[in-house]
């Protein structure tokens, strides 16, 4: 799991962007991504709901997992973990604080 706007490793193996906006000032060609999978981001009333409050992780969290279990979005969400059995795979995300967004709870659910 990185941000975005951190500078493309060969260590990243697969790069996938897990937000639902494409993030500002990036490009394409920078980014150096494998795919965007805007289908597993939180829903936009979920997203503005939490503001990535840290006060509000934990019911973000919550509340995240259920929209997971959504048709389209528990598809997505098998989709990465058929990536991670082939090779190596970074979350990507553009928000300030990484370890309480969206990527973050994925990366968990992906390691179980």
């Amino acid at each position: 799991m990185r941000r975005i706007y951190d500078v493309p490793s060969v260590e990243d193996g697969i790069r996938v962007l897990v937000d639902r906006r494409w993030p500002r000032g990036v490009s394409k060609a920078r980014a150096e991504l494998d795919e965007w999978c805007d289908e597993i981001a939180p829903s936009d009333a979920l997203r503005k709901w939490y503001g990535h409050s840290p006060d509000k992780f934990e019911e973000f969290g919550a509340r995240y997992r259920r929209e997971l279990e959504e048709p389209e979005r528990a598809l997505a969400l098998r989709h990465l973990r058929l990536m991670t059995a082939h090779s190596r795979l970074t979350l990507l995300t553009a928000t300030k604080r990484a370890e309480i967004s969206q990527a973050a709870i994925l990366a968990e659910m992906l390691r179980a």
